[in-house]
């Protein structure tokens, strides 16, 4: 007799599919390569992923801000003009319109120039003007560069940490700069000005019993020559008589 065939369970059934069916496959980890420079490749020296110490520290924190430089308080604020296109007579008197006068005096004074209120003081065969002076102009153009310069003036007296009530202009000088020649051999107009600031301080009673004591014996020798003098007259006229 042939032997019957035995039909599989559901139990041999899901054996075989479990076995058929693969297991996943695991990846290998992955891990990050170290930097390497092109200069240790080129050496031959290994990158090592272990970094140094003086990398691990940090680093210290830059400051935002710069510290500012502190600028030392000044007696004297200078403020230069080179080759202005003015002449160099009408700048000269500008200069004595200026001297001895605060920044805002002069800017004041600069600003009725050119609006025609204030004449300044000129010498010459000049006409005369309203105001205590006899003869002058409105010399415009020039006021409106000494404008500039008192202005610069000014700025560098506030930088020099100076007071600009208390300063005033103390020296202003223009002179003849290079005149660069024009059509038919004539030459232009160019001229240098400086002008000079200092911060008045008050008087010490020092400084006053000095200057006292000074003064002191050149009046006593004025009234002694005086006084002989005015004696020598009364002998004189008491003799005649």
């Amino acid at each position: 007799m042939a032997e019957e065939t035995k039909k599989p369970t559901t139990e041999e059934k899901e054996q075989k599919v479990k076995t058929t069916e693969k297991a996943p496959e695991k990846k290998p980890k992955t891990t990050d390569a170290p930097n390497v420079k092109p200069s240790d490749i080129h050496s031959g020296s290994e990158a090592s992923s272990e970094k140094s110490p003086e990398a691990n520290e940090k680093k210290p924190s830059e400051k935002s801000k710069e510290d500012k430089v502190e600028i030392p308080k000044k007696d004297i604020a200078v403020a230069r003009g080179r080759s202005y296109p003015i002449s160099t007579k009408q700048s000269q008197f500008l200069c004595a319109f200026v001297k001895n006068k605060t920044t805002d005096q002069a800017l004041a004074d600069l600003a009725a120039v050119q609006i025609l209120k204030k004449a300044v003081p000129f010498k010459g065969e000049i006409p005369h003007r309203k105001g205590p002076m006899m003869s002058g102009r409105y010399p415009v153009k020039a006021a409106g560069y000494f404008v500039n310069l008192v202005k610069a003036l000014k700025g560098n007296l506030q930088v020099n940490q100076m007071d600009i009530e208390k300063s005033k202009i103390t020296a202003a000088v223009a002179t003849q700069a290079h005149r660069p020649a024009r059509r038919g051999g004539r030459a232009g107009k160019r001229t240098h000005v400086m002008l000079e600031a200092k911060e008045a301080k008050p008087k010490t009673q020092k400084d006053r019993v000095s200057a006292s004591g000074s003064e002191a014996p050149a009046a006593k020798a004025r009234n002694a020559a005086a006084t002989g003098s005015q004696r020598k007259k009364d002998k004189a006229k008491g003799e005649k008589q």
